[in-house]
């Protein structure tokens, strides 16, 4: 993070939004400049009333102990966010260290609940132990981990690769959550776009994308989760990014700024924000998610055809590649009172797709072919009422970076 106007900056984007805090994914709790950029992010939470806590990444730290310090210096600040007056704290991984404890539910009551019990602070502990050992989290998880206070599932977003072409399911989901409530705990469910990353022969990989946002959604809608974790603002890395990508945050890192420079996500707040609000009213159907105006939308698309042989790259095409589809993919947002609008969908330079829309969250996709692309919002009476066309053309080769990360165009 280069300096406080861009912790400002997002801050503001996401209160927007109706986001109520950042989870943030901590893997260096010493270093200048991560310290420098935790302050920067709380004192613009502070000034602007937003929420900020502590996801610690036990892929990479080794043991509580490690992070401690720093969740006992910010866990009172007035930016922390806090549930039924606990400080939240979350994990990406950790559910299978013991830390020399007999087993990892001892390790983290003695490191984590009771290391801080004796400065007297109790945190609401909702970690990701996607990695414990187990498929889902079922009843034998909860008897066996009674030191979280809830659960996330980073995993659940996507299909895995290994699951082939098939949109994502809330089977997990509606498992942990189930599993969950009859412990008494909570679960915060995952929604994300797609996960795409391309930066060495070890991380190389494409968990489908294509419309697993708004299928995500209605998911969401559907199952009512206690919490919604949105992977992510700012990870360029995996490509779920749909808030800004600092150019600080990866200077260092020429694989990744090879397929996120020049791929705009922001537009997908345009279909979240009123989704939040949804959920925050209680809403359980993609009928009941509206726009704030005449209408929202945004399409996404990749513009290498699946088929590129990728010649020129030298990590060639990511794992998972062949789940891909090649589409145009559309979320577009009605009111009630919306009546015989339809979208018209322009694939290299022609029409190939008139299709009619319903009040609320519209979801579809059309085969895409090579050349520009463009989406409009068409009146019963004929008028074009938004558009959006695309700024990149899509290619059937390319001889640089096998690129499959989306282009985001706002509808408006």
């Amino acid at each position: 993070m280069g300096g406080s106007d861009e912790a400002v900056k997002d801050v503001q984007d996401a209160k927007k939004m109706s986001i109520d805090a950042f989870a943030l994914n901590v893997q260096d709790v010493s270093s200048s400049w991560a310290t420098n950029a935790i302050q920067l992010l709380f004192d613009a939470a502070a000034a602007n009333d937003f929420k900020l806590f502590f996801s610690f990444d036990m892929s990479v730290l080794d043991q509580p102990s490690t992070f401690l310090p720093l969740f006992k210096q910010y866990q009172g600040n007035s930016a922390y966010y806090r549930h039924e007056g606990r400080p939240f704290l979350s994990t990406f991984d950790g559910g299978a260290k013991s830390f020399g404890a007999s087993s990892p539910n001892a390790g983290w009551q003695s490191q984590l609940k009771d290391a801080l019990a004796a400065d007297g602070i109790n945190p609401f502990f909702v970690p990701d132990f996607d990695d414990y050992g187990g498929a889902t989290y079922d009843a034998n998880f909860f008897n066996n981990y009674p030191v979280v206070d809830g659960v996330m599932s980073w995993e659940s977003a996507w299909p895995e690769v290994s699951e082939g072409l098939v949109n994502v399911s809330s089977a997990k989901d509606q498992t942990a959550l189930a599993n969950a409530h009859a412990a008494g705990k909570v679960y915060m469910m995952p929604l994300s776009s797609v996960q795409f990353k391309h930066i060495d022969p070890g991380q190389n990989w494409y968990r489908r994308g294509e419309l697993n946002l708004p299928l995500r959604i209605g998911q969401v809608l559907a199952l009512q989760p206690d919490f919604v974790e949105i992977i992510t603002w700012n990870d360029a890395g995996e490509s779920h990014y749909i808030g800004n990508c600092w150019p600080e945050a990866i200077a260092g890192a020429p694989a990744i700024q090879a397929y996120s420079n020049g791929y705009d996500h922001t537009h997908w707040q345009d279909v979240l924000a009123p989704f939040i609000v949804a959920y925050k009213n209680g809403a359980t159907s993609l009928a009941q998610v509206t726009p704030f105006g005449a209408f929202a939308g945004a399409f996404w698309y990749r513009p290498l055809l699946k088929s590129a042989s990728c010649s020129g790259d030298s990590l060639g095409k990511p794992s998972g590649w062949e789940n891909a589809e090649d589409l145009i993919n559309i979320a577009m947002l009605l009111p009630a009172t919306s009546s015989g609008v339809t979208l018209r969908v322009y694939s290299g330079g022609s029409v190939v797709a008139t299709l009619p829309t319903n009040p609320g969250l519209n979801m579809a996709t059309v085969p895409i072919k090579t050349g520009p692309q463009r989406v409009e919002l068409v009146a019963a009476d004929g008028t074009i009422m938004g558009a959006g066309s695309s700024t990149q053309d899509v290619v059937a080769d390319t001889s640089g970076v096998c690129n499959f990360n989306y282009q985001v165009v706002h509808i408006a």
